[in-house]
């Protein structure tokens, strides 16, 4: 099973930053290989049913998840059925402050998963943590062009 967890401190409120994340329609707008997304169903206020496909080269899937929010604080996402044998994802939103005493948001990021297919977890197996990183950084980047008017300088 692959696992990462990374932390940054973002220049924006949590609330600002808890948005972006929960806002799984839009993720085609700037997350790396991420073909479509759309929500199929509400549970509650704060539970949704979606469908994400992912692209890369030859590798095409899609895969159902069951996102739960805790508005301002977290965003969990769990498999429910695609490509995965297991699949969580949670981000958390702390409240912090920028050197310059500003307020900003201690961003952390976790996953961890295992394919169904061997093949399939090999090959992403051998680009896991730069993809990671480079989806995390789009979210990151994301923020910048929706927030960059109320951000504080992170030092």
């Amino acid at each position: 099973m692959r696992m990462h967890r990374e932390t940054r401190l973002l220049p924006y409120i949590p609330q600002q930053v808890f948005e972006l994340v929960a806002d799984v329609e839009k993720y085609p707008l700037f997350l790396p290989w991420c073909t479509a997304c759309r929500i199929n169903r509400h549970e509650s206020d704060t539970v949704f049913i979606a469908d994400l496909a992912m692209g890369f080269k030859m590798v095409r899937e899609k895969f159902t998840s069951r996102v739960t929010l805790d508005p301002g604080k977290a965003v969990k996402v769990e498999h429910l059925d695609g490509p995965f044998r297991h699949l969580v994802n949670t981000w958390t939103f702390k409240p912090a402050v920028t050197s310059s005493g500003s307020p900003a948001t201690e961003l952390e990021f976790y996953i961890e998963f295992e394919f169904r297919s061997k093949l399939l977890q090999s090959i992403i197996g051998v680009v896991f943590e730069e993809a990671v990183r480079r989806m995390v950084a789009a979210f990151e980047a994301r923020a910048a062009v929706l927030y960059a008017s109320t951000a504080s300088p992170v030092s």
